[in-house]
């Protein structure tokens, strides 16, 4: 089984292992189906998905009501206004059964005017602080992409005390040194106050080239991702092996088996062995502070 920590300060101890529900944007409900099984079976209890997901929360709708509080439910919104981030969450209530989400997050917020936005007096991080109140929510996040994020959600820690961010992190990323100090500043700041950390892009090998998926792949994602069990597994445990990372599973979907085993056999990868692994596989950043940042 997925080793299990205190999500933040939420009280909630989840799987260290996330499932994203991206991966269920764009699959028929059969096949949606064939997923919870494995979660169960690897005891992953938390899942983040988001309004703008496609079907994904129509997908977890019938889990969530065939195994009633047994998941700890995130979702997001892309909305920065106030009243486009309250109908971006009743939405995602109706549309997942539900009365109230564990953790709603303000989703990939890294442009400044949007940030303002979002912060500001009718924006979305006030309308979703009523829902809170409300009972709507019990918690709220903050998210995004990009070698931005780390220093943007060091500013929004400083407006307002989110419960968690997210943000890409993995062995490639951390070798940009501007984006492994920015991250290690937020680490620091979100370890003092007990904010949880979600990560994303673990098994990212780059963006797609113009040849598209190889043999035997499916294009699931907007990035390709590593396909080799091994260098899945040394990939995930780089994340895991961080104290208070918890690691969100990939949009690829026929990838999620290998990273919940890896997640299961647990050791500690070196760098030789990472670094071996780009050279191998050509993995690529899929951010670079400039023309790569938007997905």
């Amino acid at each position: 089984m997925i080793e299990r920590a205190p999500f933040g300060r939420s009280g909630h101890e989840s799987s260290r292992v996330i499932f994203g529900a991206a991966a269920l944007a764009r699959v028929d409900q059969d096949t949606a189906d064939k997923v919870l099984p494995l979660l169960l079976d690897h005891g992953v209890n938390h899942i983040d998905t988001a309004a703008m997901y496609g079907d994904a929360e129509l997908r977890i709708a019938p889990w969530l009501k065939a195994h009633p509080d047994e998941f700890f439910v995130a979702t997001k919104t892309h909305a920065r206004d106030g009243d486009g981030a309250r109908a971006s969450l009743e939405k995602s209530l109706e549309r997942m059964g539900v009365d109230h989400v564990d953790l709603i997050q303000l989703h990939n917020l890294v442009e400044k005017d949007e940030w303002e936005i979002a912060h500001g007096r009718g924006g979305a991080l006030e309308a979703l602080r009523k829902a809170q109140d409300e009972g709507l929510a019990r918690f709220i996040g903050v998210t995004g992409h990009g070698l931005r994020i780390a220093d943007m959600h060091l500013r929004s820690l400083e407006r307002f005390d989110f419960d968690s961010v997210l943000l890409p992190y993995s062995f490639t990323l951390m070798q940009h040194s501007t984006y492994r100090t920015d991250v290690e500043r937020l680490l620091e700041l979100c370890a003092h106050r007990k904010t949880a950390v979600q990560t994303i892009k673990a098994i990212a090998r780059r963006r797609w080239t113009e040849l598209g998926p190889g043999p035997g792949q499916r294009k699931q994602s907007w990035y390709e991702p590593l396909c080799d069990p091994v260098a899945i597994s040394r990939a995930v445990n780089y994340v895991l092996n961080r104290p208070r990372l918890f690691l969100d599973s990939t949009s690829a979907l026929d990838q999620l088996p290998q990273v919940l085993a890896a997640a299961e056999s647990r050791f500690v990868p070196t760098e030789q062995e990472l670094v071996a692994d780009m050279a191998t596989y050509g993995v690529a950043p899929l951010f670079d502070g400039g023309g790569l940042e938007r997905i």
